[in-house]
């Protein structure tokens, strides 16, 4: 999975691409070709 500054080429990659939010970060996930997987954001402290 990379670390990505920006989501927005990630998401282009693949039309099976779909952009997910979870606790707090974004997750680019694609079922059919998963070395396209990516995440942005950091867990917030508290």
């Amino acid at each position: 999975m990379q670390v990505l500054n920006s989501l927005r080429n990630a998401k282009q990659r693949h039309p099976d691409c779909q952009v997910v939010r979870r606790k707090g970060r974004l997750y680019v996930i694609c079922k059919s070709n998963p070395r396209f997987k990516a995440v942005q954001g950091k867990k917030k402290k508290r």
